[in-house]
């Protein structure tokens, strides 16, 4: 006999599965049944939604310029660290600085403009109190003042722009502490303000990456099992034989569809600290569902395996004889009698069917081979306790035949599933019990 270890999950944790051949032959056939077998073990199983998705900084910011310009000097490169305020890139200002100067010339016109109007206003004003100009001719003074007032101001905002321009808009400066993901500029490139539909993004900064996030699709037969605060572990191609763990932070609401498959975005938090993580890595997702530690389990095929050399009817005894372990004397009559009774309607129905379809009951009645009765469940005689019915494992007992035992299952994860005792048998009974696994004649 030998011996394999199978992992039942990517878990540490596992369940030894042993397996090994035994030549036995069980009744009158012609063929030898060599057994592999299977040991009922403690360990830990988990049920989990799997997805993909890649990791992204929490927060980016697409940095666009806000003026038109030259780029005259680039003071970072990707990979930098940078704090709010610093200045990231410098713009060329020859224009402004010469369209100050124009505009400088053009505020002292105005002013003096105005500064002239304010005083033939005044004049104007003593005139009209002795009577010495018509009324109209003081509304139209005040009208030409406030023109060159206006006029003035217009030009000392103007002044403004181009004096903000070049002491602050010309200087692209960092909106956050971070870093520098992605630089798309070169030192004599030009770019355009961000008022423009051609501008583009100069500068991606992330705010963080010692915390990060996984964006990945759910779809929407496993989107109600996802939840705020869930356990997720995930694995990366870069990063082979390393397993991370992550909290669900959201699910959003808004489906993706795409041809005609439904999903949801779940957004995962992931520690960072390490730097190990960076953006746009690809991750295979594992949302832990449900987690048992030290139960027993059990291999899947061993709860699909059905005797082939045993006949439906005597299947069907042996389950029927298993089940009324653990009853009652009054409990054990009353469903052998309702055997009896199901039985004998099953044989006089039988008997009672003409034609093409009699002919094609089995006798012995009750079931087709092939149709759930070798070992189903429905075999086992009804409790007053009620509950999930019971599922089948088979044995080589003692006298060397084949035997079975009836267990509830509990959670699966697609290759092991969760065992406890039926009434009628212990835990402790079933710990450690080699089972059939499968048969090869």
């Amino acid at each position: 006999m030998t011996m394999n270890t199978l992992n039942i999950s990517v878990i540490s944790l596992c369940v030894l599965l042993f397996t090994g051949g035994c030549g036995l032959k069980t009744g009158a056939g012609k063929g030898v049944a060599t057994y592999e077998y299977a040991t009922i073990t403690r360990g830990t199983i988990e049920k989990t939604v799997s997805s993909s998705g890649s990791l992204k900084p929490v927060s980016t910011v697409h940095l666009l310029p806000r003026m038109s310009g030259k780029v005259e000097k680039i003071h970072v490169d990707y990979n930098d660290t940078i704090h709010k305020g610093d200045i990231l890139a410098e713009l060329n200002t020859d224009m402004l600085r010469l369209q100050r100067e124009q505009q400088l010339a053009a505020v002292v016109k105005s002013r003096a403009n105005y500064e002239l109007q304010l005083i033939n206003y005044r004049n104007q004003e003593r005139l009209a109190a002795k009577n010495l100009i018509s009324e109209y001719e003081l509304k139209t003074g005040k009208t030409t003042l406030d023109i060159q007032t206006a006029e003035l101001s217009a030009a000392e905002a103007s002044l403004r722009v181009i004096e903000t321009e070049i002491n602050q808009y010309a200087f692209i400066t960092s909106p956050i502490n971070g870093i520098v993901l992605e630089r798309n500029i070169n030192e004599g490139d030009t770019v355009v303000d961000s008022s423009s539909s051609n501008s583009a993004s100069i500068f991606t900064l992330a705010e963080n990456l010692d915390e990060m996030q996984i964006e990945t699709g759910v779809g929407e037969l496993d989107i109600a099992s996802i939840r705020e605060g869930q356990t997720v572990r995930f694995t990366l191609e870069a990063l082979p034989g390393k397993i991370f763990s992550g909290v669900v932070a959201s699910k959003r609401l808004m489906p993706i569809i795409a041809d005609n498959v439904v999903s949801y975005t779940v957004i995962i938090t992931v520690d960072n600290r390490d730097g190990s993580l960076l953006p746009g890595m690809t991750c295979a997702v594992e949302f832990i569902e449900e987690r048992r530690e030290n139960i027993l389990l059990v291999s899947n095929a061993a709860l699909r395996y059905q005797p082939v050399q045993l006949s439906t009817e005597a299947v069907a005894d042996m389950v029927f004889n298993a089940g009324l372990q653990g009853m009652s004397e009054e409990q054990r009559q009353s469903n052998l009698a309702a055997r009896t009774r199901t039985t004998q309607n099953a044989r006089t129905q039988t008997t009672s069917t003409n034609g093409i379809a009699g002919l094609m009951m089995p006798q012995g009645g009750g079931r087709f081979p092939g149709d759930g009765g070798r070992g189903n469940s429905s075999n086992v005689p009804s409790s007053p306790q009620g509950g999930a019915a019971p599922r089948t494992l088979w044995f080589i007992n003692d006298g060397g035949k084949l035997d079975l035992i009836l267990v509830q299952t509990g959670l699966s994860n697609g290759s092991f599933t969760e065992l406890r005792a039926a009434r009628g048998s212990t835990d402790a009974e079933l710990e450690g019990r080699r089972i059939i696994l499968r048969e090869r004649l």
